[in-house]
């Protein structure tokens, strides 16, 4: 197993670096709330000369699809052919709130989307007509056809999931998987969904990347370690109206829906606060990396025999050097975990 690591914008180029120095596999930028993921992988791709760059995700309804080939192009070319791009469908009122696409049918429009991107990067005139994108539309005779050359024309393309469908969804018609909140256990139930999207492509596990994002806290309690963490978990399960959440509903099959509930209610309130003290330590604990260093080395193996090709830390400290910190921890955490890590047996908190 691997590492890689989601940056923030504000610390990108620092921690990506470091991440190079360490030889972390591959810098992901996510998109959302503070920034977009092409403004930030441009400025890493002009300090950084070995490490993979990652969209971590784009979101689908926020460009069309030849603008993400486009960018996804620009994006390699630019890092020497290091690029994988990273999508997501969003949610629905992401999808309609701030893009005002809808968002019917979410599996079969990433699916035509996908399409559309690959004949884009390939060099091809962009033709397609499905059920969801019509290029050119009725009446135009104009077809997009890419002049910028990404260094590959099968730049890795891997599809954020949270649903059973949909993950089976990136077994099937991607190169990878990005998954969030994810437990070692629910890793391997994810497997199960990757291998049969596979199976209906006609393809193998070979090569295909499992890369969940796995929020990091190093300290010698656990529970302490959390704290940083917790606005990052009510911002995801609060999102949005209670029934649209898709993170709030897996919360709930994780068993928190009652806490889900509650962070909801508080985040439509407008407290945060009280939405971050509302998250469960037991939530944060199966689908995070807490505590000192040897512990965090176990729960790395257990990731790894779970089936996990890289796994991706989340950074969720205010400056770059606690970030870089941390990002040494969980190095160093990894090489205990090659070199055999010790017995290490702690009471749950």
């Amino acid at each position: 197993m691997k590492l890689g690591v989601f940056l923030s914008y504000d610390t990108a180029v620092e921690v990506a670096e470091e991440a190079e120095r360490l030889g972390y596999t591959v810098a992901l930028a996510p998109e959302g709330f503070k920034s977009d993921a092409a403004s930030v992988l441009g400025g890493v791709a002009a300090r950084t000369r070995r490490i993979g760059l990652a969209s971590g995700v784009m979101q689908i309804p926020a460009r069309t699809p030849v603008l993400t080939a486009l960018t996804a192009a620009t994006l390699d070319a630019m890092s020497g052919g290091r690029f994988r791009l990273g999508l997501g469908v969003s949610n629905p009122d992401v999808s309609h709130g701030w893009y005002g696409v809808p968002f019917d049918q979410p599996l079969g429009r990433t699916r035509e989307y996908v399409e559309i991107v690959r004949q884009a990067l390939r060099g091809e005139p962009v033709r397609y007509a499905g059920r969801h994108f019509r290029l050119p539309p009725p009446g135009s005779t104009e077809a997009a056809h890419l002049r910028a050359a990404p260094v590959r024309a099968d730049i890795p393309i891997y599809l954020a999931g949270v649903g059973p469908r949909s993950v089976s969804l990136a077994g099937e018609i991607a190169d990878g998987w990005i998954g969030v909140f994810c437990s070692p256990s629910r890793i391997e139930e994810s497997l199960d969904q990757l291998r049969a999207g596979r199976d209906r492509a006609r393809l193998g596990m070979d090569g295909f990347e499992v890369l969940p994002s796995i929020p990091l806290g190093v300290g010698d309690d656990p529970v302490a370690a959390a704290e940083p963490l917790r606005g990052y978990f009510a911002n995801f399960i609060g999102l949005g109206t209670r029934t649209s959440s898709v993170y709030g509903a897996l919360a709930a099959r994780m068993g928190h829906g009652r806490a889900a509930d509650e962070i909801h209610e508080r985040c439509r309130a407008g407290d945060r606060a009280a939405a971050a003290r509302a998250v469960p330590f037991e939530l944060m604990d199966e689908t995070s990396l807490l505590g000192p260093t040897e512990r965090i080395a176990q729960r790395l193996a257990d990731y790894a025999r779970a089936g996990v090709t890289t796994l991706g830390v989340t950074l969720l400290y205010a400056t770059a050097a606690e970030q870089i910190a941390a990002l040494r921890a969980a190095a160093g955490a990894l090489r205990l975990t090659e070199a055999g890590v010790p017995s290490f047996t702690a009471e749950r908190p």
